[in-house]
């Protein structure tokens, strides 16, 4: 990568999927609001003490704000999101995949042909000129070097009858030499109390600042479609303008 091309320095954060629920028949019980995963956790919570004609029950964003007050998590993990997560480095996807209650699916460098590769400009670098021109000339060098690979294992393994696998057994060597902001994607899933843990712990201003705007696009995201289940949330900024969140309610 030249110096004077345009970096990653954003990711995107797309949602792809969300529970659904389905009333059972032949229970009677009514709720007040229309939000589908919502509606499930009550279900779900409700279920467990046969409180389904209480003729004193709250609201259904009082009876979740009441589960979060407790502690009883266990409830909203029935409910779930997948996420698109995309304009992310490999160093951040590292980090993301240590979450281990969550399901992934990633982008292959071993069948992914990355001699044109794009980077993630780390947010520790934004603004400083040389040390995107140092990392721009790595960046450069690897992909160079990554192609140079790719090349002469192919050669190598032209013996191999399958092309596919000649590529890949190339691919799989060559990408030994690609910098850790090496851009990726990935779909991630996962139930609402490991979505909660995550934007705890990667939202925070002691995570990284990659991995943070991540967990806040996520978090924005979520409350939109569950807020009673997220917005306990706090979205603010730090002295140094970037975003971070935390929430009411800190249960594991």
């Amino acid at each position: 990568m030249q110096p004077d091309q345009e970096w990653i320095r954003e990711p995107r954060v797309t949602l792809i999927g969300i529970t659904r629920f389905f009333k059972p028949d032949h229970i009677a019980w009514e709720t007040d609001t229309d939000n589908p995963a919502q509606q499930l956790v009550e279900f779900a919570g409700r279920l467990c003490y046969r409180s389904f004609h209480n003729p004193s029950r709250r609201t259904n964003a009082q009876y979740i704000d009441n589960l979060l007050t407790q502690g009883h998590l266990s409830v909203i993990e029935h409910a779930s999101a997948s996420l698109l997560i995309e304009h992310i480095s490999r160093a951040c996807s590292h980090e993301i995949v240590r979450h281990r209650h969550f399901s992934y699916s990633q982008v292959s460098q071993r069948y992914v042909d990355e001699a044109s590769a794009r980077m993630v400009l780390p947010p520790g670098l934004a603004g400083d000129e040389e040390a995107e021109r140092i990392l721009g000339e790595v960046a450069q060098a690897a992909r160079d070097a990554y192609a140079r690979l790719v090349e002469r294992l192919r050669a190598r393994y032209a013996s191999v009858p399958d092309p596919s696998l000649r590529r890949k057994v190339a691919r799989q060597a060559a990408r030994s030499v690609l910098p850790n902001a090496t851009e990726t994607a990935l779909v991630m899933t996962g139930n609402f109390r490991a979505w909660r843990h995550f934007i705890r712990m990667r939202a925070s201003v002691h995570a990284d600042p990659e991995i943070r705007r991540v967990a806040v696009a996520a978090l924005r995201i979520l409350q939109a479609e569950a807020p009673a289940i997220f917005g306990d949330f706090e979205i603010t900024r730090t002295p140094d303008g970037a975003e971070v969140a935390e929430p009411r309610y800190a249960w594991e």
